[in-house]
């Protein structure tokens, strides 16, 4: 693996205005992710910095250093009318840096402080040294949290997701947020076609979900934008070549056809049935999760 270099970065601004989606601010204290998923939507992100969406995304990491006093700053304005914030639309804010730094945790109390409602997405089962905060979060304001897990098959996690902790551990970390008071569920974002997306895969992962008293459960399919599409396509030449073609078919653009995106909307919902998630998920959160073509993450 190649050595990783942080780049504290102070910033001006930490809230980020988000259109077209069912929330309407987003925060990210980081930019790059060392969990490395070869799929992620935010690798074409890096551009923006001049850095390409592969090496360069999971190597150089932009921390906002000073991003909990900043966000302070921000919720304390007149203006502020504690619209949704969500936390972690283009990197994911429990990469293990977040140990040393705890903005993550910084930004959490801030937005308690200020009863600001909040949805945060991860993978990273360090979010278990904050269900404190998360619990006196919700109670105050409300905090969901949407663990992603696209598969719980050991040789898939490791060629998808090398960085990343085992799904297993993440299902155990969402139990422990939920038994301290935290609304938690269960992602399937994305569904890789051909992939993760066989119905034994995506049952297996709402079944556990259930069995570790996941909230709501959702899914989504792969989309394909900018410095990810080409990631992505280098890695599958390499790691399914039988795919390759398959896949430029399916993908002239960002998103699967529509067809695709019905199927697995099709069957989320069948497994939300069948085991039990109807009726008790956090609709907003879903609703993230199943927007499809309309899921347009800001910066």
């Amino acid at each position: 693996m190649a050595k990783v270099f942080y780049d504290e970065a102070p910033c001006k601004s930490v809230l980020n205005r988000v259109q077209g989606m069912w929330f309407k601010w987003s925060v990210n204290p980081y930019r790059g992710c060392v969990h490395s998923c070869h799929y992620c939507f935010a690798r074409r992100f890096h551009a923006q910095l001049d850095l390409n969406p592969s090496d360069d995304f999971t190597s150089i990491i932009v921390v906002k250093t000073n991003a909990p006093d900043v966000i302070r700053l921000e919720l304390s304005r007149p203006s502020w009318q504690r619209e949704h914030v969500t936390i972690g639309t283009a990197t994911d804010p429990y990469q293990p840096i977040e140990g040393k730094y705890r903005l993550t945790r910084g930004i959490l109390e801030a937005l308690r402080d200020y009863r600001t409602p909040t949805s945060l997405i991860t993978k990273g089962t360090m979010i278990v040294r904050d269900a404190d905060v998360l619990a006196s979060l919700n109670r105050r304001a409300g905090a969901t949290v949407c663990f992603s897990v696209t598969t719980l098959d050991k040789t898939l996690w490791e060629r998808l997701e090398p960085g990343t902790p085992p799904p297993r551990q993440r299902l155990r970390a969402r139990k422990r947020l939920v038994d301290a008071g935290v609304n938690a569920g269960v992602l399937m974002a994305p569904v890789v076609p051909n992939i993760t997306d066989t119905y034994e895969n995506m049952e297996e992962v709402a079944r556990e979900a259930a069995a570790h008293g996941a909230q709501f459960f959702g899914a989504a399919p792969l989309r394909l934008q900018g410095g990810t599409k080409v990631h992505f396509m280098d890695w599958l030449d390499v790691t399914y070549p039988h795919l390759s073609r398959h896949y430029r078919q399916m993908y002239p653009g960002a998103y699967a056809p529509d067809r695709y995106h019905g199927q697995i909307e099709s069957l989320t919902a069948a497994l939300q049935q069948r085991y039990g998630f109807e009726g008790s998920r956090d609709e907003g959160i879903v609703q993230r999760a199943n927007a499809g073509k309309q899921l347009q993450m800001a910066m």
